[in-house]
């Protein structure tokens, strides 16, 4: 990868790991429903005038955007809301890739080897060292939120992965633009539903509402899904994936500098264990076939 790509990638992980600061700032306005209706319905607007369709079934691009739209999305909105740090929720929510492996043995049939095997237990590990503090300043409704988050955002992308084996190999950021419709509905009849009397114009405008919304849509979801895509027409998934380690980092760093938050001793240990445990899955294949050959 040249230096110019690795730029591209570093700026991907430091907007997405300073999205969770966007909505929390986000969240002072605008209740979580309201936030993602207005986050998706943004996206689908300006997305579909430039982004061609791909060519997946309507029923797959549903059950991909309910998943890992409002499944993920509305759980980590609103686990943010009641309390979850947005920090600590950057860095639980990376458990996504264990739960990867989980669906994907039990619905695609996938083994995984010995050395994700490792990885899955110490990243279970870190996530009950972080529960475990949830006793403390930690919520347990926000925790458990994340986690359900985090296992939408893996229901997803086994999705996306049945529908690769069977030969096609979808454009992701076309897919999050043609899904976003899907979205807009259910977050707003939720909205209307739970939301209805927290709702008030002068929220809504506030000029950090706005920002989380087009920052959310444009930013985060265009930009970043837009160029990672670009990025892994590029190179192998094996050179672009461990990029991605680096969200929580600046999650973490983000959400200290702007929000004042600071981990606690056991999410510091949890988030070590889970981000390594990450990396065995990540690297631990490709070091051990170098031990091997010797290369």
């Amino acid at each position: 990868m040249n230096w110019t790509d690795r730029s591209v990638a570093l700026g991907i992980v430091a907007v997405w790991g300073f999205n969770f600061v966007v909505i929390k700032w986000g969240l002072q306005g605008v209740p979580p429903f309201l936030l993602g209706a207005l986050r998706f319905l943004c996206v689908s607007l300006i997305g579909m005038l430039f982004i061609p369709r791909p060519k997946l079934p309507v029923l797959w691009l549903a059950g991909y955007g309910l998943s890992m739209g409002f499944g993920q999305f509305a759980c980590l909105f609103t686990a943010i809301k009641v309390g979850m740090p947005a920090g600590v929720a950057s860095i639980v929510l990376q458990s996504q890739a264990f739960f990867t492996l989980l669906i994907a043995f039990f619905w695609l049939k996938e083994s995984f080897t010995s050395l994700q095997l490792l990885g899955l237990i110490i990243g279970f590990a870190g996530l009950w060292c972080i529960g475990g503090s949830a006793g403390g300043a930690l919520p347990w409704l926000g925790f458990l939120l994340t986690i359900v988050a985090a296992s939408s955002w893996a229901l997803s992308n086994v999705v996306i992965r049945a529908f690769i084996r069977r030969g096609h190999t979808p454009s992701m950021l076309g897919v999050v633009v043609w899904c976003s419709p899907f979205l807009v509905l259910p977050f707003a009849a939720m909205s209307g539903w739970l939301e209805a009397d927290l709702i008030h114009l002068e929220g809504v405008l506030q000029w950090k509402s706005v920002f989380a919304v087009l920052y959310l849509a444009v930013v985060a979801s265009l930009f970043g899904y837009g160029q990672w895509s670009r990025l892994l027409s590029r190179y192998p998934a094996n050179v672009v994936a461990p990029y991605s380690l680096l969200v929580p980092f600046f999650g973490v760093l983000s959400t200290a500098v702007l929000l004042g938050e600071r981990l606690g001793v056991w999410q510091w240990i949890g988030g070590g264990l889970l981000l390594c445990g990450l990396a065995i899955n990540v690297f631990g294949s490709g070091l051990l076939r170098k031990l091997k050959t010797g290369k």
